[in-house]
């Protein structure tokens, strides 16, 4: 699924997401991820970053705010969200909290 300004990508394997299988697949890319997490029901208030991020989910979900648009998108084990600089959003993190390997272009 892609806006005009984010793109997500669902995971495309027939395995589950792992860790490893995600920091494998981003070092492909030249990304440095870093690992976050969240506890459940956490928010972010809207809020934009000067670059472009690169956000895996490794467990959980976390549902990404876009209010200029007025979308909510929702990511779950090995989606991946793109979010270019300067796009404005906020984020809710589902029942059963979020960790997340992310990093910046």
């Amino acid at each position: 699924m892609s806006t005009t300004t984010v793109s997500v990508t669902p995971w495309d394997r027939q395995e589950p997401a792992t860790e490893a299988a995600i920091r494998a697949r981003m070092a492909r890319e030249g990304l440095s991820p870093y690992r976050w997490g969240n506890a459940p029901h956490d928010v972010y208030g809207v809020h934009s970053h000067p670059y472009h991020k690169v956000i895996y989910v490794v467990q959980g979900s976390i549902t990404f705010h876009l209010p200029d648009t007025g979308e909510d998108v929702t990511l779950y084990a090995g989606d991946r969200l793109d979010l270019p600089a300067g796009v404005r959003h906020a984020a809710t993190v589902g029942p059963d909290g979020v960790v997340c390997l992310e990093a910046h272009r």
